[in-house]
C-alpha cells in the first residue's frame, strides 16, 4: 500500500506528463508479460511517447489537477496510459501493431480509448482503430501523387502507341 506522499508522488508525475502531452491513449494490459510491455515502451519512445501506469483513481485525481475532463476509473480492467506529445496519428499505428502481434500470441492488449487534448476530445475505441489503419504520411501523398498522374501516363501511353502505328492523323481541310 502506497503512502500518502507515495500518491502525491504519482499524481505529480502524472500531472506533469500530462502538461507535456497533446494525446493519451488509455489500453488494457491485463496478462501482458513486462518483457512485452518493454518492447512497446522502446516502440514508443521513437515518438517521443511514453507508457505509463498509474493508479486509476491518482490518475483521475492528475487529470482533475490539469482539467482534463477523462475518467479513468470508467474502465473495469487495468489501465496502462501512452502520454504523447504528438498527434493521436503518430502513435495510432505502432499501438495497433503491437496488439496485432499480442493477439496472434493469444494475449489481451486492448485500446479502451484516446483522448486528445487539443481537441478536448474523446476518441472510441472503433475511432482509434480506424486511424490506426490509416496509411502513413508519406503513403498517402505517393497514393495522391499517382492520383493526379495516372490520367497524364495513359495519355502519354496513347500518343507513344499512336506514334508506334505510324498512322497520319487524320486533318479536316
Amino acid at each position: 500500500m502506497l503512502t500518502k506522499a507515495q500518491k502525491t508522488k504519482h499524481i505529480e508525475a502524472a500531472s506533469a506528463l500530462l502538461k507535456k502531452s497533446r494525446t493519451l491513449v488509455f489500453a488494457d494490459f491485463t496478462g501482458v508479460a513486462t518483457a512485452e510491455i518493454n518492447r512497446l515502451k522502446a516502440e514508443l519512445r521513437k515518438t517521443g511517447a511514453v507508457f505509463r501506469v498509474v493508479k486509476k483513481r491518482l490518475l483521475k485525481l492528475a487529470f482533475k489537477s490539469a482539467d482534463v475532463p477523462a475518467d479513468p476509473t470508467q474502465f473495469k480492467a487495468q489501465v496502462g496510459t501512452v502520454f504523447a506529445p504528438g498527434e493521436l496519428t503518430d502513435i495510432a499505428a505502432p499501438i495497433f501493431k503491437f496488439s496485432k502481434e499480442l493477439a496472434k500470441a493469444k494475449k489481451n492488449f486492448a485500446v479502451l480509448g484516446a483522448y486528445e487534448a487539443a481537441q478536448k476530445s474523446f476518441v472510441t475505441p472503433e475511432q482509434f482503430l480506424a486511424i490506426a489503419k490509416l496509411p502513413s504520411r508519406e503513403v498517402l501523398l505517393a497514393q495522391v501523387l499517382g492520383a493526379f498522374t495516372a490520367p497524364l501516363r495513359a495519355f502519354m501511353n496513347l500518343l507513344e502507341q499512336l506514334a508506334k502505328s505510324k498512322k497520319p492523323l487524320a486533318t479536316s481541310d
